[in-house]
């Protein structure tokens, strides 16, 4: 997926802010329009308010644990990216009369070589419109242009969206031997 070199647009897509760098308008399956980006420092209120509209459900498939809001420690982490071994990318959309996350997916370098570990996470009203997909897709093409050989997702066996998504993209899955409530997606990159 080549990122965007210009903000023209064409009369069915929906008027984004001017962006520079990298930056994609993706349609969606619906007929809708989002805008991809790396996350943003100036994105961090996005980002507590996106989690905050998270069902509980989806809160806990994204964390694994019950989060009920993000603490300032958190959101320091979430927003600790550098594009490198912390990468992680925004889709924004109109809602409401405001530009708001819809969704994100993201990945950190692991201990071992070349391996990263990978989340993407969409917003419950935005679901099954091909958001994942897109996230996922951007996100693959970022670890693989930094050299990492390796992708992996710990996710929750009930989560059957992260299931279809890890299928789609031929991710292989396991059961976590840590933990009999969860599995593990692994893409070999290279």
């Amino acid at each position: 997926m080549a990122p965007v070199q210009s903000n023209t647009q064409s009369s069915s897509t929906p008027a984004f802010p001017s962006e520079t760098g990298e930056h994609w308008i993706e349609p969606l399956n619906d007929g809708g329009h989002v805008l991809i980006r790396p996350l943003r420092a100036e994105d961090r209120e996005r980002e507590k308010a996106f989690i905050m509209r998270l069902s509980p459900e989806s809160r806990h498939f994204r964390f694994l644990c019950q989060v009920s809001e993000p603490g300032e420690a958190m959101l320091d982490k979430l927003m600790s990216v550098n594009q490198l071994e912390n990468a992680a990318y925004v889709a924004l959309a109109h809602v409401d009369g405001e530009l708001r996350e819809v969704g994100i997916s993201r990945y950190s370098a692991c201990a071992q070589p070349d391996e990263c570990e990978c989340a993407v996470t969409v917003d419950d009203q935005w679901k099954g419109r091909g958001l994942g997909a897109k996230l996922l897709g951007h996100l693959i093409d970022k670890a693989r242009a930094n050299g990492f050989k390796h992708m992996f997702s710990i996710d929750s066996a009930a989560n059957t969206a992260m299931h279809e998504l890890a299928r789609e993209f031929g991710f292989s899955t396991s059961r976590d031997p840590n933990d009999s409530c969860q599995v593990i997606h692994t893409l070999t990159l290279a």
